[in-house]
């Protein structure tokens, strides 16, 4: 089965998989539902490598 590709340019949310006109209204999304649970910044994990 081939599934199509609707409103692939629309970004959506990993967490409820919502989708949104831009992203800023998916920002203020997870700003107001998800909270906590969406991360602002991933730091390094161990063993990850720096490119210069």
């Amino acid at each position: 089965m081939v599934m199509p590709l609707v409103d692939e340019d629309r970004p959506k949310c990993y967490a409820c998989h919502k989708m949104f006109a831009d992203v800023e209204s998916l920002r203020k999304h997870h700003k107001s539902e998800h909270g906590a649970a969406v991360p602002s910044r991933r730091e390094p994990a161990p063993g990850d490598v720096t490119v210069f």
